[in-house]
Formats: structure tokens, sequence, C-alpha cells
């Protein structure tokens, strides 16, 4: 185990992490034991009763959060003639195709989303080994591969999310800041849990969310009782 601060541990006396809560009760605690003055992310992690090897037990999907996620998002978006245009037009940080390929090569990487028109996939696909470890790369089933532009900027602007299951069963996404407050956080997190459920296989066997934690950037994880999430 790593030495934790005395922060860390004083925040954490009288409180048992080793019990399962509500899902509010858990947000609440989670917020309450914080101990640094940034406003932290908060996040969940979410264990499935699938086995991602096998691939009609992949869970892979998207989620608008209603509340969004508390931070400015970065979108470039690599399209050609009126698409440019329109992504220009929509709000994105940053439109072309050679010339923005270039500067990634180069090792620029101040965006937080890509987005790419159809049609561009050939250039794109030479910087695919630079963006696919980051997670930067667009792609079709999360709706970054699209001629429709306007609507993939805008929605990755309102809080769009792209989840995917790990190899150990488990989804981790983002779902906002400290700063929101017990209620936004537990809309956001219903919402992906129903994102979550929409996309349950047919070959998943048993309990679907098997369990549930709750955590800011730098506090404890918090265990959700996955039956009050009904």
């Amino acid at each position: 185990m790593p030495k934790r601060g005395k922060k860390y541990l004083e925040t954490g006396k009288g409180h048992d992490f080793t019990a399962k809560l509500g899902l509010r009760e858990g947000i609440e605690l989670a917020l309450e034991t914080t101990y640094v003055k940034f406003d932290e992310s908060v996040d969940v992690a979410v264990r499935l009763g699938v086995d991602p090897r096998h691939a009609d037990q992949m869970v892979r999907g998207t989620c608008i959060l209603p509340n969004g996620l508390g931070k400015e998002v970065r979108v470039l978006v690599f399209a050609r003639g009126e698409k440019a245009k329109e992504a220009e037009e929509a709000g994105a940080d940053y439109v072309g195709l050679e010339d923005l390929v270039e500067k990634i090569q180069g090792g620029w990487f101040d965006f937080d989303k890509a987005v790419a028109t159809p049609d561009t996939m050939g250039v794109v696909g030479r910087i695919g080994k630079l963006l696919g470890p980051r997670g930067l790369m667009p792609n079709a089933k999360t709706g970054t591969v699209t001629f429709d532009v306007a609507r993939a900027v805008d929605e990755l602007k309102a809080g769009k999310i792209d989840f995917r299951v790990e190899k150990a069963g488990i989804v981790h996404a983002p779902m906002g800041k400290k700063s929101f407050g017990p209620e936004k956080l537990e809309e956001n997190i219903r919402a992906f849990l129903d994102s979550i459920m929409k996309l349950k296989p047919s070959a998943a066997k048993g309990a679907y969310i098997r369990g549930m934690a709750v955590s800011t950037t730098m506090g404890r994880g918090v265990k959700v009782d996955t039956l009050t999430l009904k």
C-alpha cells in the first residue's frame, strides 16, 4: 500500500469506506472527505458482469451528460471545404486537415476531442498511432467519424463522453466537477448508468452491474450499493 498523507488520513476518520452506500450518500461522502483546494473531477468506476475478451460481450458507447463535464472541451475537426466551414460555424476550436496532421506529427496535442469526416480518414490514418494511445482517434462507433460535423461538435462541447469496458470488466468515466454538488453529479451518473444498461450484451449472464465506486481525483473510492440504483 502506498503511504498516505496526513490530510488524506484525517479526512477519512470516522467513516467506514468498506460499507456500500446509496448513490446520493456515496457522492456526498466522496465530496465530504476531499481535502484539496482545487476543483477536482468526480469519477465513477462500474464493474460489469461481462468478459470483454469475447466480442459479443464488449460494452462501448457514448453518453451526453445532462450537466456537462464542467470544463471547456477543445474540439479539433478534420474536414475539407463546406464541412470545414460547417465545423467552424459550430464552434470547433481547430479545423483543417493536412496542416493539422503535420502539427500533430510534430508533437502538438492541444485538444481534447477529434472529429473527422469519412472522406478524410485516409489522411487521418497516418497519425493513428499517435492519436490512438491518447484516446483521440476519431471513430464511427463513438460518432466522431461523421459528415454531421456540426452535431458532433455541439455534443462534445455539451459534455458527451465515450466509454469502453476494460479487460477487467470495469468502465471508468468522469462525471463532472466537485463544485457541481451532489444533485448534478447524481443526474450525470444516472444518465451514464442508463447508457450502460442500454448496451447490456445478450451474452452477459447473471448480474450485469456488479459493483460501483465514486471518487474524486485525490480522494478515496466510495462503494455504492448497486441494489439502490434502480
